[in-house]
């Protein structure tokens, strides 16, 4: 490995940290939004998080690409022994696997948020459904409905 594909390699590495922190940052920023309920805002959010992992993907496969340039493959044991002598970058690495399962795990939990979150939605659709299913027992200036005596429609 020639001196400028360390460098592009540790560069591609701090980039892919810096854009794993802002992720999880989101995520957390998403997890408050759940619990709150916001819905508006997570919408506006979950346009930012696409874009961002995007972006993460594409570090990713710059990564991969690189490797694959130099004839390795695109695994924690590859990237440990070309960072060998770099322990500046190995440590980048090391970052990188961290934030990774911190995100993972974040995004993890926030699914469970939503999950739980579309099944409180949906128990309250249920009991508002059944309640339209009911007549009134009460007309609109208050006074009690009766609720059966009347003739049905059709009968003489």
């Amino acid at each position: 490995m020639n001196h400028t594909e360390r460098l592009q390699f540790s560069q591609l590495l701090g980039m892919e940290v810096a854009q794993l922190r802002t992720f999880i940052t989101l995520l957390g920023r998403e997890e408050s939004l759940l619990v709150a309920g916001d819905t508006d805002a997570l919408l506006a959010l979950t346009q930012e998080k696409t874009a961002l992992y995007h972006t993460l993907q594409r570090l990713h496969d710059a990564r991969a690409m690189l490797l694959g340039r130099l004839g390795l493959t695109h695994s924690d044991e590859s990237i440990r022994s070309l960072c060998a002598n770099m322990p500046d970058t190995l440590a980048q690495w090391d970052e990188v696997l961290r934030l990774a399962a911190e995100a993972r795990e974040r995004n993890s939990l926030n699914g469970k948020l939503i999950i739980e979150r579309m099944q409180h939605n949906q128990g309250a659709l249920s009991i508002l459904l059944a309640a339209a299913d009911h007549p009134q027992l009460y007309d609109a200036d208050g006074h009690a409905r009766t609720t059966g005596g009347g003739r049905m429609l059709g009968s003489a």
